[in-house]
């Protein structure tokens, strides 16, 4: 099985900058991409930013420009910069990673989530 752990959130200052970091492990073929997901109570789980083995990115339109992911593949770790944060931006964030497991079989896991707070 995989299992994906989450560091770095918690309660910041609007303006201010946090880093979350999500390491897989277990027993993986291959990673095709990892990303970060974000829901904020009352509203729909959407898609932060996303990145594939292969580096290609994908960012909510919200977040372009204050936020950068990145991935260490040797750690099987992605990043997710967050600078110029905004209140809107408090949500619970949640790891996703899209594994292979063999050539054939593809499964998603997920983060237990981490909270994200910015303060007005």
């Amino acid at each position: 099985q995989v299992q994906l752990q989450e560091s770095g959130g918690g309660l910041v200052q609007a303006g201010g900058s946090l880093r979350l970091s999500c390491a897989a492990s277990g027993s993986i073929f291959s990673i095709n991409a990892m990303g970060w997901y974000r829901q904020a109570p009352g509203k729909q789980r959407e898609l932060v930013a996303a990145i594939t083995t292969g580096g290609s990115t994908n960012y909510a339109n919200s977040v372009k420009g204050r936020f950068s992911i990145s991935r260490d593949n040797a750690k099987n770790t992605v990043y997710l910069q967050m600078n110029s944060l905004k209140p809107e931006d408090t949500a619970v964030y949640y790891c996703n990673a899209d594994v292979y497991i063999s050539r054939r079989l593809r499964s998603n896991y997920w983060g237990q989530g981490t909270q994200v707070t910015v303060s007005s």
